[in-house]
């Protein structure tokens, strides 16, 4: 396959696609009046997946945080840290762990050649000794312990613990201290194996660059390594039951003031594609109408000390989970949980006004096109909804094609008293 352009007149963007002999899918997208280059390489790979069967073999079950585990990793080679490699060429590199995938990053203004090669050669190049791997894990455990004593992150997770009885996104992306103890060197060689064949992974790059330039590089680059062709991933999940975990989860820790998160656990799962950017948008527009700050109800809370500035939303979905989250700091958790328990219940009674939800749907679509500004934003946000069968620049099109109808039905099929659950920490 050459590489394809792709036009998005709505949006006056053209992508360039190319997906190589070995399988890697590289994306490009050119943004001449930008000074920055940004850059991800990014496996389908995360802290879920601690349950598969490597390629031609059985089944394993490797310890919690492995893939975070192996993200630090990588940054070290033979010859030193990579990210001297990047600094002499004026480059920030970095990295990050989600449930679903691994991300290795560098955005410059210069050397962007030299910066791309570093990178395809670093995450190309695992080096784990026993040694090295030892070292590691007291970096890691200090990681984990510093997250146990955020609250935020207590109160984030505390919730998804709630939901679930065993999906391993209730798991910690780090795992625990005892889990990453249990990592070795042959460990990390056989998840690395497994999840990072470039037929796993995913190239792209945004800037003021040329496709074809920076698309010979990369074919020039992948033709000189072997990679044998590789079937597909096992992924293994146990199942997971309908109903909520703990209803109601509380967590102690020393804070001024408590903080509070709670939600609704997602039933209808399993979508990729069109129709899982289209309930993911869908219900993200429901949950702005119910609880946005231009929302009468917002205020009214506000006003009562129920919540303060760091009150916020958000819907997550993808093929294996999905939940809702709604949480801020609060003097009263409880009288918070009844609040916005009594306000679902009351606009489910009475409906959606259909003016508000037409301002809030073209303020949805205007929030997204000033997202589109950032090079980060896009490089990021694209993966992920490749990843799903998805397109980033389908969003507008979706969002506009969204009823009122298909909203209220969203938000009598999500926002069940039976899928609820909180999570406190004070």
């Amino acid at each position: 396959m050459s590489l394809q352009s792709i036009p998005f007149e709505q949006l006056d963007e053209v992508l360039f696609h190319e997906k190589l002999a070995n399988g890697l899918d590289v994306f490009i997208l050119p943004k001449n009046g930008f000074n920055k280059t940004y850059a991800t390489f990014t496996t389908k790979y995360g802290s879920m997946d601690n349950h598969f069967a490597p390629p031609g073999q059985e089944a394993t079950k490797v310890p919690d945080g492995i893939a975070h585990f192996l993200e630090h990793k990588m940054f070290e080679e033979e010859e030193g840290d990579v990210f001297n490699d990047f600094s002499k060429h004026g480059a920030n590199a970095n990295a990050f762990t989600s449930f679903d995938r691994t991300a290795y990053l560098f955005s410059s203004t210069k050397n962007v050649k030299e910066n791309l090669t570093t990178l395809i050669n670093f995450v190309q190049n695992p080096y784990f000794t026993d040694e090295n791997v030892e070292k590691e894990k007291g970096i890691i455990e200090q990681e984990i312990r510093m997250y146990q004593d955020n609250p935020d992150w207590r109160v984030f997770f505390g919730l998804i613990e709630a939901f679930y009885h065993n999906n391993p996104v209730k798991i910690d992306i780090a795992g625990t201290v005892e889990s990453i103890y249990e990592i070795n060197k042959d460990m990390l060689y056989t998840c690395y194996n497994t999840f990072y064949h470039p037929s796993n992974m995913l190239l792209f790059v945004i800037g003021p660059v040329d496709p074809e330039d920076i698309m010979s590089l990369v074919r020039e680059n992948q033709a000189a390594k072997d990679y044998q062709e590789q079937p597909e991933i096992q992924r293994l999940f146990d199942e997971e039951p309908n109903q909520v975990s703990i209803p109601r989860h509380e967590i102690d820790l020393s804070i001024g003031q408590s903080k509070c998160m709670m939600g609704y656990k997602e039933l209808a799962l399993g979508l990729q594609g069109p129709e899982l950017l289209e309930q993911e948008l869908a219900t993200s527009l429901l949950m702005d109408l119910l609880f946005g700050q231009s929302t009468d109800f917002y205020q009214s809370i506000l006003e009562e000390g129920l919540i303060d500035d760091s009150f916020g939303t958000d819907y997550n979905l993808e093929k294996e989970y999905g939940f809702s989250v709604i949480g801020s700091n609060t003097k009263d958790p409880d009288a918070f949980i009844s609040r916005i328990k009594a306000h679902v219940q009351e606009t489910k009674e009475k409906g959606i006004d259909a003016n508000h939800f037409e301002r809030n749907k073209k303020k949805k679509i205007g929030s997204f096109l000033r997202q589109l500004n950032s090079p980060e934003f896009i490089a990021n946000q694209f993966t992920r909804f490749e990843f799903n069968n998805m397109n980033l620049f389908d969003v507008i099109p979706t969002l506009e094609s969204i009823t009122l109808d298909q909203v209220q039905q969203r938000l009598q099929d999500h926002f069940k008293d039976e899928q609820f659950a909180t999570c406190i920490v004070r």
